[in-house]
């Protein structure tokens, strides 16, 4: 890689002061911290620079102004970047010390950015091409909102992403669906820097990005981006476009030092004293390490005041409106939901005890969503490509297109990872409560969102159907049997498996109540008796488990199940009492729910002195916490095959009997 042409010496000496205060606080940073990656801050800080004080809405004063920018640092292990950044434009809560303390326990600049750590961070990024995707959903989410509220949402959404982001395969999900949809106010600004953690990036890839992109329907630009004239003119254009904007900007990695520049060497570790002090000399910034100059602290201090207008202009449009249009963005603003909503969903359940259907619990899911979509207008739906299965679109919604964004349903297509990290730039930006649906088995392919959406506390629902081998002939590439341990080792997800229609809507309830964890709903394809014949307004699902059934006589043994095998625990009960052996049914439809309860309703749910016996169609992974060494569990510990469901389950000893013979066994 030649950079020989690249120099900023065309820029003005205020652009080069400012951007060197990136640099320099970058670079000091990594250096006390003896850990962090130093070369992408230093290479694309004339790109930030030209960014924030030219274009970028936002106000640090009103850090959560709905209409200001979004700025996604995908390429989030350079965080020193933005940290930099939202120090010199003066939020509050981004002081010198914490710059000083970065990567350090307790400290707000993390070795990569953290939603929620201070203001200014618009997501968490660091596992690469995230961050893109994320930003996908953000766009997508103003589009939305726009079209609902016109006078209040005018807003782009930028991004800064690297090589390894556009290596990441979730890169092309992201690109794909921002060019089909049109998503014009998405800018992304590469960093073309040409170098990866092994070297340079042709040692594993030669892709033409440009044509990548142009062939995904985005606008594409190619600048030196260390040029700030150019960027700020591609920049200019690409707001201008109907696509959404590929900028490359071709940047040195670790521009200024000497020695390292240019090389992989700059990318993840500190440059050392002796090369900094080169640096310093190089850039022209004889100041001491984290000293600022009054005079440049101005400049930018002076960027960041600037939105304090736009955000005031922005509040008076909003008093102008009726207060109808206030209420109704105030509360998708807040996420929260309506009053009436406990008293919605128990009137549902009494229908739902007087008439008994026996549905799949994806049929009641969906017949679930008919009442919450019509109560609830904030909800947005969506599948990967599996609309017609997940049964996450309802009556009440119409389509999201590239001609018209009013709609509440997305079609996701075959994106699964793509369609989970959307849902989480929608719940990000506000205005909208997204869930999305695809198949239980390939929470594989969404998992690093869905783990993303549990550390950052979001609201996302994943509606996962077809949860077992009771899907039958598909086979065991789709039958999931680790998942639902997987899911539930990942801490801040409540993971729901209901029984029933009644427990569906229950768990939908809780799922939206739980404005800072993620759900996922896991559901069958089989019909499913109706077991919660007798109505309770109270959502008995809220505890996590609960003695379904009890005891015709004194209790020996309780079963544990959840989803579908709690008809099958149910007829296990039946058997051991016709043999006057005292049977117990628990329900537990969410672990995590359960786990929250007190020991004492812990205990007396599970049964003190009683044989248990956990019932449920996956792997064993975690049951003897309830079970203990000397319970029992019908299960599947292997993987499932191909036939019709109720073969399958016959075949795996998932079955009546069996859990009658392992009760019996250890009497």
């Amino acid at each position: 890689m030649n950079n020989s042409g690249l120099t900023p010496s065309a820029n003005s000496s205020k652009h080069n002061d400012m951007a060197n205060a990136i640099r320099a606080l970058s670079m000091e940073a990594v250096q006390k911290a003896n850990s962090g990656h130093p070369g992408m801050p230093m290479g694309m800080a004339d790109v930030a620079t030209v960014l924030y004080s030219k274009f970028l809405k936002f106000d640090p004063a009103k850090p959560n102004w709905p209409d200001r920018d979004r700025f996604v640092l995908s390429a989030g292990h350079g965080s020193s970047l933005l940290y930099s950044l939202l120090h010199l434009t003066g939020y509050k809560d981004l002081t010198l010390d914490e710059i000083r303390n970065f990567r350090q326990l307790g400290s707000k600049t993390a070795g990569h950015p953290e939603y929620g750590h201070a203001d200014g961070i618009e997501t968490t990024t660091g596992p690469l091409g995230q961050g893109l995707a994320t930003a996908v959903g953000m766009a997508l989410a103003e589009r939305m909102l726009a079209d609902r509220f016109d006078a209040l949402v005018d807003h782009y959404t930028y991004v800064i992403a690297g090589d390894g982001c556009l290596m990441e395969g979730i890169s092309h999900e992201a690109i794909s669906f921002a060019g089909h949809l049109g998503l014009s106010k998405l800018v992304l600004l590469w960093d073309d820097n040409s170098i990866s953690i092994d070297g340079s990036t042709d040692l594993a890839v030669s892709d033409d990005q440009g044509k990548r992109f142009e062939a995904a329907g985005w606008d594409v630009q190619a600048v030196d981006g260390h040029d700030a004239e150019q960027i700020e003119k591609a920049i200019e254009a690409a707001r201008k476009t109907n696509k959404p904007s590929m900028i490359a900007c071709r940047t040195i990695i670790g521009y200024g030092a000497p020695n390292k520049q240019g090389t992989a060497s700059a990318h993840g570790a500190p440059l050392g004293n002796e090369e900094i002090e080169l640096t310093r000399t190089q850039l022209k910034w004889p100041h001491a390490a984290f000293d600022i100059p009054v005079k440049i602290l101005d400049c930018w201090r002076t960027v960041g005041t600037k939105g304090a207008r736009l955000s005031a202009a922005w509040e008076e449009s909003l008093n102008a409106q009726s207060e109808e249009v206030r209420q109704a963005f105030a509360t998708g603003q807040s996420g929260e939901l309506p009053a009436d909503f406990h008293e919605t969903i128990a009137t549902y359940k009494q229908t739902l005890s007087d008439t008994a259907p026996g549905w799949a619990s994806r049929k009641a899911s969906q017949e679930a969503l008919n009442v919450i979509n019509e109560h609830i207008v904030q909800t947005v739906g969506g599948s990967a490509d599996l609309t017609g299965s997940n049964l996450t679109k309802t009556s009440h919604m119409l389509p999201v297109t590239p001609d018209d964004f009013s709609g509440r349903y997305i079609y996701y297509g075959v994106r699964e990872f793509g369609m989970a990290a959307f849902m989480n730039g929608i719940a990000l930006h506000g205005g909208f409560i997204p869930y999305g649906g695809t198949f239980m088995v390939f929470t594989d392919y969404a998992r690093p969102a869905i783990r993303l959406s549990a550390l950052m506390g979001l609201r996302v629902i994943y509606v996962m159907t077809h949860d077992s081998i009771g899907l039958g002939e598909d086979g065991p590439t789709h039958q999931p049997i680790e998942h639902m341990a997987s899911l539930r080792a990942i801490p801040n997800l409540n993971v729901f498996r209901p029984a029933d229609a009644v427990e569906t809507a229950e768990c939908w309830q809780l799922s939206l109540e739980a404005k800072s964890t993620p759900s996922i709903l896991s559901l069958s394809r089989q019909g499913l008796p109706l077991l919660r014949l007798t109505h309770t307004d109270e959502n008995l699902s809220a505890k996590g488990g609960y003695e379904l059934s009890p005891a015709n006589i004194d209790a020996k043994v309780t079963l544990i199940a959840t989803g579908s095998e709690v008809t099958i625990a149910m007829e296990a009960r039946k058997k051991l009492e016709s043999e006057g052996i005292g049977t117990r049914v628990v329900s537990m439809p969410c672990w995590e729910l359960f786990d929250a309860q007190d020991m004492s309703y812990k205990t007396e749910t599970l049964g003190p002195g009683t044989v248990k016996i956990a019932v449920e169609a996956a792997c064993s992974m975690g049951w003897q916490k309830y079970t203990g060494l000397d319970g029992g569990f019908i299960g599947i510990d292997s993987f499932g095959a191909s036939a019709p469901a109720e073969d399958l389950y016959k075949h795996f000893g998932i079955t009546a009997e069996a859990i009658v013979a392992a009760a019996k066994e250890r009497l």
